[in-house]
């Protein structure tokens, strides 16, 4: 992760640059990338991805990225057309965990239903089209 700090250094603060990161090693998820998006506005977690794209891998990214990072500091699914077909099928697995893991935050009193009903929204529509200016 050294380096991301020239460019964080000069950048990071930024409110009007978005930088979405994606990475391969699971562990740098929550060890590295979740700490810095919680501090550099600029900075945004991309999906899990490839090796994570899997609804356990999945689960694991909102477990070990939300505490640190918040939702907002995320960019919800994205895909590519490497399946196209599969894509429609994809986005409503990374929905329905996504929701999974709000519903199991409501259950423990962490989060209120209403809240959650909009970070659902957020996660399945406007953090993707924000992040990428769609």
């Amino acid at each position: 992760m050294g380096a991301l700090a020239p460019l964080l250094n000069r950048f990071g603060n930024e409110r009007a640059l978005t930088v979405i990161v994606f990475t391969l090693d699971e562990s740098s998820y929550s060890r590295e990338l979740a700490p810095l998006a919680g501090h550099y506005p600029a900075l945004k977690l991309g999906p899990a991805w490839w090796f994570h794209d899997s609804p356990e891998g999945l689960m694991r990214f909102r477990e070990r990225t939300t505490e640190t990072a918040g939702f907002y500091n995320t960019v919800g699914f994205n895909d590519d057309t490497r399946a196209f077909f599969s894509i429609p099928a994809r986005h409503d697995v990374a929905r329905r965990i996504d929701c999974a893991f709000l519903a199991r935050l409501v259950a423990e009193h962490r989060l209120p239903e209403s809240e959650a009903e909009q970070v659902a929204r957020d996660l399945a529509y406007r953090l993707p089209k924000q992040a990428y200016r769609l």
